[in-house]
């Protein structure tokens, strides 16, 4: 699961988007109207047209199983499948979650510090020269974005403390992961031998 790949940034532009996600998912998988402008944009073409391709990914990397208990689910549910979007479309997010959170997590050390962070980027540095390019303000975007997602997924207590979460997960929830492919448990923390105890 875990190969270099290019990082890909367009997540700058957005955050969790958990109600928009369902949304998405009831337009392509069970026919509903959509008008991107009016859910999406606030009235804007172009930003709701932006909002809507960048979930389209999301919604594009979760199973037709995922999907369907995302319709079916209450909004922890729901936020946990957004995040293994996330994951799933972002493998910056994913790696820092499993590289470094779960790590954390697994030794019962639950203060995230903005140096681990930095750490962290500048180490994938190394070896993803399109971080090169990214600008100052981008960098520093990335890391806010970054920060918010884990929050509003439930990873974090929020973004000031940055307190690392326990976390549970329900058994239907790990049963469409597990379909998909057991090791996405580690994006929820879990532990090798809990991961191995899910197949």
């Amino acid at each position: 699961m875990i190969e270099t790949q290019k990082y890909n940034f367009s997540f700058t532009a957005g955050s969790l988007r958990f109600r928009e996600l369902e949304k998405v998912i009831k337009h392509f998988d069970t026919d509903e109207e959509l008008n991107f402008v009016e859910d999406f944009g606030g009235g804007k073409s172009s930003t709701g047209k932006r909002v809507f391709d960048e979930i389209k990914k999301r919604y594009s990397n979760l199973t037709e199983y995922q999907r369907e208990l995302y319709l079916k689910s209450d909004s922890q549910t729901q936020r946990q499948l957004a995040f293994l979007a996330v994951c799933k479309t972002f493998s910056f997010i994913r790696d820092f979650v499993v590289e470094v959170i779960r790590d954390k997590a697994l030794i019962f050390d639950y203060e995230l510090s903005e140096g681990e962070y930095l750490s962290f980027f500048r180490r994938k540095q190394e070896n993803h020269v399109e971080m090169d390019s990214l600008s100052e303000e981008t960098v520093y975007k990335v890391k806010q974005v970054t920060f918010k997602f884990l929050e509003q997924a439930g990873i974090i207590n929020n973004i000031k403390e940055k307190q690392i979460q326990p976390q549970f997960l329900f058994d239907d929830i790990k049963k469409v992961v597990v379909k998909d492919n057991p090791q996405w448990l580690k994006v929820f923390l879990l532990s090798d031998i809990d991961i191995e105890n899910s197949n």
